[in-house]
């Protein structure tokens, strides 16, 4: 099982001077910590306007310096807002393969449409249409990243004429490419499209094991027929994250902060009402959690159970890790930089993880890759034999576009001289 660390960059108000640059850095010398320990993956989101809960709105600057610094983690776009009203697809094509090469070969490609009324509404996304959008965007995306040239494409969400969009990525045919699901209807979408499902519900160990079967039944199955090139057979699930020896101060130090995680998400995806630039997300958030700690032991208990037992002992940890690698989950990503979350803790926390839970993982880690993917081989073979491939364009079929200033003398030279014009009237 492979563990990965995710980052929204949250920021809880009162912002002070510096306060988002400390952010910033904050994280990249994190990153460069997990990648130091064998910390497989960092992922990134992509959010506008979410304050607080995530400042993340250009994730491939964030990444590339994250590339800059590291040598081996794997960079994920966890993810990549996909819809053209937030990225041109060709954009996000050039995008992706030039993390590629920057990072030599490291980048994920995770795909989203997202379901906050503060993105969709500020870019004029149709919510009763955007997953067909999504779907029609990354099919093309994904064909953008292999054919040379891209045919060009009309659709009902987007058109664009025939052109080589370049850069290639160094991986082939394309990096793996997975989806946000925060529901178990959109893993088996995941499943269906051949892609990985980046799980963003904090699930029971026990009910993930239910949709792993699920997910892998798919892709041994008919119904499975690959939106990209490639099928990314892989489910990550999230977890919380504070480790130190002394359960309480692993308590103390990590719970606050994913609950403030949970509520803002909750806020802004469900119950919330939000006014830009005024609505303070930690001080409502900070009036729920007052009245939740008169139960304190409740509070503790859930904080070392189901989705959030990523929290105490590295013993808690393991015991709650072992539940998800028996479920069959492929990856665990962590949780760790939420609401006022130390810098200093978080990095001491994954020290401690990777001296004494992660080790065990790891050393099982690759007899059960080795054993996933002779087993999924034929089943990946077939599915990719079901994908009804975009035609490439015979060289003869490959039209010509003049530059602008050809284009224009020669449009001039169409048109009658002045004493033509005149002569005429």
């Amino acid at each position: 099982m492979k563990f990965g660390i995710f980052y929204e960059h949250q920021l809880p108000r009162p912002w002070t001077e510096g306060a988002e640059q400390r952010l910033f850095n904050e994280a990249l010398e994190q990153v460069e910590v997990a990648d130091r320990l064998g910390i497989d993956y960092a992922w990134e989101v992509e959010h506008h306007f979410l304050e607080e809960y995530s400042h993340s709105s250009a994730p491939e600057v964030f990444l590339a310096a994250c590339a800059a610094r590291t040598k081996n983690i794997r960079l994920g776009q966890g993810i990549r807002q996909v819809i053209p009203q937030y990225n041109h697809p060709a954009r996000t094509a050039e995008v992706i393969a030039t993390l590629d090469l920057v990072s030599n070969g490291r980048v994920d490609f995770g795909v989203g449409e997202s379901s906050a009324e503060l993105e969709l509404g500020g870019f004029g996304v149709p919510v009763a249409e955007k997953r067909k959008i999504f779907l029609e965007s990354t099919e093309q995306i994904a064909n953008m990243l292999t054919m040379d040239p891209y045919p060009g494409y009309k659709g009902k969400y987007f058109e664009m004429p025939c052109r080589n969009v370049v850069p290639k990525p160094v991986q082939k045919p394309h990096p793996p490419i997975w989806v946000a699901c925060s529901q178990r209807e959109t893993i088996r979408m995941a499943a269906r499209l051949g892609i990985g499902a980046l799980t963003f519900a904090f699930v029971d160990p026990l009910e993930a094991q239910s949709w792993v079967e699920e997910y892998y039944s798919i892709i041994k199955s008919d119904e499975c027929v690959p939106i990209g090139h490639a099928v990314n057979a892989n489910i990550c699930m999230v977890s919380s994250f504070s480790c130190h020896q002394d359960r309480q101060v692993a308590i103390d130090r990590g719970l606050k902060g994913f609950e403030f995680f949970g509520y803002a998400l909750g806020s802004l995806y469900g119950f919330g009402a939000h006014k830009p630039g005024r609505t303070n997300l930690w001080a409502e958030f900070e009036e729920v959690y007052e009245e939740r700690r008169k139960d304190v032991p409740e509070m503790v208990t859930e904080a070392l159970s189901g989705g959030a037992g990523g929290i105490g002992t590295p013993d808690d940890l393991r015991v709650h890790l072992k539940k998800f690698e028996t479920a069959g989950v492929d990856q665990v990503t962590f949780i760790q930089q939420a609401g006022r979350n130390k810098h200093e803790h978080i990095c001491e926390a994954l020290e401690l993880f990777a001296a004494e839970v992660m080790p065990e993982f790891k050393a099982r880690g690759a007899e059960r890759e080795q054993k996933k993917n002779e087993e999924l081989a034929p089943y990946i073979e077939a599915a990719l034999a079901r994908k009804v491939k975009m035609a490439e364009l015979a060289d003869d079929e490959i039209p010509t576009y003049l530059a602008l200033g050809r284009k224009i003398t020669e449009e001039a030279k169409d048109e009658p001289s002045i004493y033509e014009k005149t002569a005429a009237g």
